[in-house]
């Protein structure tokens, strides 16, 4: 595997220019302040309850995410060209998701292969043939990036349907403004803050026509999710109701809330309940976290569902090596970001490979999430390739395959002091009468040693991402 691109430092360990302040700061501070800044931060999160569920724990219980004290920073002209590319990104699986359920252009003219989409168990027939307000399916994306040993950004994975972690960028910042007052006193940060602002925006944008004051409500799936959390801080910050399935009714075709004052109607529904649990009476029968008669409401076009559904098919791991294409295709441009170089297993020429290199390969189930479902070749024993090797064989269209990519690296505490840990970043998008890259995301970070899987659900960390208003000299 190539050797990763440190973020912090260049190939003869000079501190990056962009890491100067944060270095300086570093390095007059004692060991004492900085441990003791560490434990104010860790005593904060568990006060505040910051937590999420690890899957597999045999305790069961939620835990507070790793929150580290050296931050992400990226100088300001890397950032403008990210945010130039996210933004094409977007609007293009924008585009994909209203033709596939509409005139299916793309699909006609044998860009994308039509099995990959009708085949795709994310694909709503429900949703063929309905103009979405704005011709907007995904108003809060999360894109997932991450750096190579050149440096280069490679988009890794595309989160449309109910991308998690905002509550994590927001709250790592609250965090370093106050241990850190200084250093955010001596450069110009990009802010974070106004996300709740602008997330309001763009769902009250997303409301029916015709309504001048829309009531936007965050639809939960209820306390057992393991992102709870980000759906009662989220609706605390938006200044919304939280609501279960049960909190709403249907009525003459629309959405209404149960208050105190009565039945109130509610026109958006920021969902972070999956598309089959969102309404019994056309997806899963058995679903109690749904509204009964709420797809018939959204097709009246009473309420909007953010994100819409059906926009799974934009962002299933199938789909993603045709991402490039969409752009050329409904942009008529070049991709700005690049996708991990990718082998599809229902391509016969591409299984044969992988079966061949599976010990190199990171290989991932096309609806896995989270970190599961996959292996990451170089790390596994054999025992645990040849138990993967037999998965693939018995269903390959369920996998894709791509190179292990050293991730970059960024210095990072950890029991024996300051070391290099993998990262990846998280930026958020958000769509409505105008496309909104929020400036940095969440940056998570891979806490054991040599690992590359940084998911919170499997240990991974978080770090506050800095970006620069101005570049202080060459990264």
């Amino acid at each position: 595997m190539a050797i990763a691109y440190d973020e912090m430092h260049d190939p003869l360990r000079r501190v990056r220019a962009h890491y100067g302040a944060f270095d300086n700061w570093l390095n007059r501070t004692p060991e004492t302040e900085i441990g003791h800044k560490r434990r104010e931060a860790e005593i904060s999160f568990h006060r505040v309850g910051i937590t999420f569920s690890v899957y597999g724990e045999e305790s069961g219980n939620e835990r507070l995410i790793p929150f580290d004290l050296v931050p992400r920073i990226v100088p300001a002209g890397e950032w403008k060209m990210l945010e130039a590319g996210l933004r094409q990104r977007v609007h293009a699986l924008n585009l994909f998701l209203g033709d596939v359920y509409g005139e299916q252009r793309i699909l006609k003219e044998g860009r994308v292969p039509m099995d990959l989409v009708f085949e795709n168990s994310e694909y709503r027939q429900e949703m063929r043939g309905f103009a979405v307000p704005g011709g907007v399916y995904s108003h809060i994306s999360g894109i997932d990036l991450v750096r190579a040993g050149d440096g280069e950004y490679y988009v890794l994975e595309d989160n449309l349907r109910v991308p998690s972690g905002v509550s994590y960028m927001l709250e790592n910042r609250r965090m370093m403004a106050r241990l850190l007052p200084e250093l955010f006193a001596r450069q110009q940060i990009a802010p974070v803050e106004r996300y709740p602002d602008m997330l309001l925006d763009t769902l009250r944008e997303a409301a029916p026509a015709g309504v001048d004051h829309p009531v936007v409500a965050v639809l939960t799936p209820g306390a057992a999710n393991s992102a709870y959390f980000e759906h009662a801080f989220l609706a605390q910050q938006m200044g919304v109701e939280l609501v279960e399935g049960a909190d709403l009714f249907v009525r003459d075709a629309m959405v209404y809330m149960r208050t105190t004052r009565g039945p109130q109607r509610v026109h958006v529904l920021y969902r972070r309940v999956n598309d089959d649990y969102l309404d019994p009476r056309v997806f899963r029968a058995e679903s109690m976290l749904g509204v009964p008669g709420l797809f018939e409401a959204y097709r009246a076009g009473n309420v909007t569902l953010a994100n819409a559904p059906g926009t799974g098919v934009g962002d299933d791991k199938s789909v993603y090596p045709y991402v490039p294409e969409m752009i050329r295709f409904y942009l008529s441009e070049e991709p700005i970001l690049h996708n991990v170089p990718t082998r599809v297993l229902r391509d016969p020429d591409d299984l044969k490979y992988t079966l061949e290199h599976l010990h190199e390969l990171v290989v991932k189930e096309v609806h896995g999430a989270g970190g599961y479902g996959m292996l990451v070749g170089p790390a596994s024993t054999k025992a645990e390739i040849e138990d993967f090797r037999q998965r693939i064989l018995a269903d390959p269209g369920n996998y894709i395959a791509q190179p292990t990519l050293s991730l970059s690296t960024c210095p990072t505490f950890v029991e024996s002091g300051l070391a290099p840990r993998h990262i990846d970043l998280r930026p958020y998008i958000l769509c409505g009468r105008r496309i909104h890259v929020v400036p940095g995301g969440l940056t998570r970070v891979a806490l054991r040693e040599g690992s590359l899987v940084v998911n919170s659900s499997q240990g991974g960390g978080t770090k506050d991402t800095w970006v620069l208003e101005s570049d202080g000299g060459p990264g």
